[in-house]
């Protein structure tokens, strides 16, 4: 097995794959025009953040099996391209988890103690020790905003130094929370009792400017703000308002809304900022674990074992993956309509396989559903391998049942999620391998096929409902594809459920505004 390594990844790693026979070729800084060149002539491919892995790289692969990142986001790497030509793409999840929480505790740390501007001043000849009084972490009270695998590792670090912690993470459960000693709390709770706040979550539609004007405004004055998660994350505008104003002690920057910032923006300027170029993962055994976890993945594959952090699809049988394939698509779909309906709260989950599906191996499928609930909290670098155990991780229980009879179809698909009180019935099936269909949500009959921008909506069954969402979309030209209406029982009144197929999605206003439309209960919008 011939391997090109076309980025500079740890020695360890090279070394481990050639101990094992692989053939490694070493080309870091090769540019993507010479790699389209040369990538015939190799089985494997590990890249960095560079060159791009793009669709006509992976057509001149004809050798190609499987492309290594050695690192988390396969941003430049054609993922789509790689599956439809059966090779496997891995990364290094986790592999850089100790390396960011370290980097959080220590601009904390210079933050709180002044020590960039100290050392600057000493070595400047001044001598200023009155100027650069700091504070305590002992005693202080530090928000975990995500408590994943870096914000887990930052409350451990914290409560070595006594420190008070308290976290923000909806889709963890208490007793997760309790093995680590860190209190739940609501985001607003945080928000207003943090003495120290720092972000540990992916960036999503939902967690971009997380923090901006008025989560400022709410915070203690003296606040010490932290973000080594992603740019945007928090608004750099209203930190740099919040910091001008008093009303935020200091700050650690280590990623930004554009990288590399502008030289010339306010947020380098300001003294009591501690900045660096996005290092989160820059330690020598942050580098040392992500090489070594895709060498162990390329090993794998090369003495014919399973891999470990594919984030396409696992190996399937020809004739497996024929039948499957369509409830891998309606499982994962059915996941993110599940999660979107409950906001995203979700502990238990329970699936059942009817019919011929029940014969079959449905791991795949489980995973699937867990892809698509959890990639609506977490972004789309979730994927079929790290599912499972992700889901273990946040306390989410996962229950599978099988049943090989069923009343009406040759197949079907049953899934209960609950979360918060709540909870979100929907079963499905499947009459081939572009036909599969969701036919009821909780007990509404519904029968359509899961593709393209939904809005799904509870409406009270009366006259001038559904007319009132049709003018509000007209006057914000947004065209009504498809309307199913799901009635239960024979009589008029109550709850109608109602899924709106639109050619392009709604802003966020339009959907309030739909919300407040008389006779609308609530309504969410998902992409399918």
């Amino acid at each position: 097995m011939k391997v090109l390594v076309a980025s500079s990844i740890a020695r360890e790693a090279i070394d481990r794959m050639r101990k094992e026979g692989l053939v490694v070729d070493e080309r870091p800084g090769i540019s993507e025009e010479e790699l389209e060149e040369i990538i015939e002539n190799y089985d494997a491919l590990i890249v960095r953040s560079s060159p791009k892995v793009t669709a006509r790289v992976i057509e001149r692969g004809r050798r190609l099996k499987i492309i290594g990142r050695a690192g988390v986001g396969v941003d430049n790497i054609d993922v789509n391209a790689a599956t439809q030509k059966g090779i496997i793409v891995v990364n290094a999840p986790g592999g850089n988890t100790v390396s960011t929480a370290e980097l959080a505790i220590g601009l904390i740390l210079a933050a709180a103690r002044k020590i960039p501007q100290a050392d600057r001043s000493v070595k400047e000849g001044k001598w200023e020790r009155k100027k650069f009084v700091g504070v305590e972490l002992r005693g202080k009270t530090i928000g975990v905003i995500g408590l994943g695998r870096i914000g887990y590792e930052v409350a451990k670090r914290a409560k070595a130094f006594d420190m008070n912690v308290i976290a923000y993470d909806p889709y963890i459960s208490e007793s997760k929370a309790k093995e680590l000693g860190v209190k739940l709390v609501s985001f607003d709770e945080l928000i207003e009792n943090a003495d120290i706040i720092t972000v540990h979550v992916p960036k999503t539609k939902e967690t971009e400017n997380l923090i901006g004007e008025r989560e400022f405004e709410r915070m203690k004055d003296g606040v010490i703000v932290i973000n080594c998660a992603r740019g945007g994350i928090i608004n750099e505008d209203a930190l740099i308002r919040a910091i001008k104003s008093g009303k935020v002690y200091a700050a650690g920057v280590d990623v930004y809304s554009t990288e590399p910032p502008d030289p010339n923006s306010e947020l380098l300027k300001l003294e009591n900022v501690v900045t660096t170029p996005h290092i989160g993962a820059s330690t020598k055994e942050a580098q040392t674990n992500v090489g070594l976890i895709i060498a162990e993945d390329i090993i794998n594959l090369f003495h014919g074992y399973p891999v470990r952090n594919a984030v396409n699809l696992p190996s399937l049988s020809a004739e497996e993956f024929e039948y499957l394939m369509p409830y891998l698509k309606l499982a994962e779909k059915m996941g993110k309509i599940a999660a979107a309906r409950l906001g995203g709260n979700f502990e238990k989950v329970k699936v059942t396989y009817r019919g011929k599906l029940a014969e079959r191996d449905t791991s795949y499928l489980s995973r699937a559903l867990l892809k698509g609930l959890l990639e609506y909290i977490l972004g789309p670098n979730i994927n079929l391998v790290s599912a499972m155990p992700i889901a273990k991780e946040r306390g989410i229980e996962v229950e599978e049942s099988k049943i090989e009879k069923t009343d009406s179809y040759e197949s079907l698909l049953e899934v209960n999620v609950e979360g918060r009180g709540r909870s979100i019935y929907l079963a499905g099936t499947s009459f081939g391998r572009d036909d599969y269909r969701i036919i009821k949500i909780d007990k509404y009959k519904t029968d359509f096929v899961p593709k393209g921008h939904y809005i799904i909506s509870l409406h009270e069954d009366k006259p001038g409902v559904i007319g009132r969402v049709g003018t509000l979309f007209g006057k914000n030209n947004i065209n009504i594809a498809g309307m199913i209406v799901g009635r239960y029982g024979d009589k008029p009144g109550g709850i109608q459920l109602m899924l709106l197929l639109v050619d392009d999605p709604p802003s966020e206003e339009v959907l309030e505004e739909m919300q407040k439309l008389d006779g609308i209960i609530d309504a969410v919008y998902i992409h399918l």
